[in-house]
């Protein structure tokens, strides 16, 4: 591993789950969820429906019950070395499709948010493949892509999740033609300083595309501050791994997560 490198503890993680095409969606309307300056702005709700949450393999509400305590784990040492950079924004990573990166992000997050103490905005930035929408059961009136490309505010994209205190998601509505380009230009600059400065207790979590498929992690990289590498048991080569380190070495990588691991959790620990 590159000698940059600096992992935590790996947390055994479940597999990511497929969703189905069905997406109930249940919105509502919620009041001083995002506030501009004296203004404040009413946010969607979606209500993610139990079987969904279950099949998706998602952490319920407080990050409780099944995979809590691993997730717990993780977001401790991720906000230790993010406050140890001085970071607010963070970048999950893998190095190829299918090794469990937005899953790691969705949950991620959850942990993040059920911390008294902190905040937590998701950010599909897979503008090749968006999913975390699907993943909650919902359909985005407004996506990234719509405030990059046509300067809409931020927080029309904006989505609550019911029951899930303090986090807040933003989704990417469809795939985008020319996403690197996309990610390297100056809106893109200039949302994420907005972001990372706007609340002091906020942990901005980007999901990006696999760093071999695209160049588009490798262009988004000069405007986050960390990354969170996610690897797969069986699946991720150690070339894979070594080339997509080596192509983000300018950016502090906090640590790796171990996806699809057949070790038990009782042997873990």
């Amino acid at each position: 591993m590159d000698g940059n490198v600096r992992p935590i503890e790996l947390a055994r993680l479940e597999a990511v789950g497929r969703a189905e095409a069905n997406m109930a969606v249940g919105a509502e309307v919620l009041g001083t969820a995002e506030r501009i300056g004296k203004i404040a702005f009413q946010h969607r709700i979606v209500r993610l429906d139990e079987t969904r949450r279950e099949r998706e393999r998602l952490l319920a509400p407080g990050c409780v019950g099944e995979g809590g305590s691993s997730y717990r784990l993780l977001r401790t040492q991720v906000l230790r070395r993010l406050r140890e950079l001085g970071a607010t924004t963070l970048a999950v990573l893998s190095a190829a499709p299918g090794e469990g990166k937005t899953l790691t992000a969705i949950n991620l997050a959850i942990a993040i948010a059920a911390d008294l103490g902190q905040t937590a905005l998701l950010i599909d930035l897979d503008l090749r493949n968006p999913s975390i929408h699907r993943r909650l059961g919902f359909e985005p009136d407004t996506g990234i892509e719509d405030c990059l490309q046509q300067r809409r505010p931020i927080y029309e994209a904006m989505v609550r999740v019911a029951s899930y205190d303090r986090l807040t998601v933003v989704p990417a509505r469809a795939r985008v033609e020319q996403s690197s380009e996309l990610l390297a230009a100056q809106p893109m600059a200039d949302l994420v300083q907005e972001l990372r400065t706007r609340y002091s207790n906020r942990v901005v979590i980007f999901d990006l595309p696999p760093v071999l498929l695209a160049d588009d992690a490798l262009a988004f990289s000069r405007h986050v501050q960390a990354g969170l590498f996610v690897v797969a048991e069986g699946r991720t080569t150690r070339d894979d791994l070594t080339r997509s380190l080596t192509l983000l070495r300018e950016l502090p990588i906090v640590g790796t997560v171990l996806n699809h691991s057949t070790e038990s959790a009782g042997a873990y620990y």
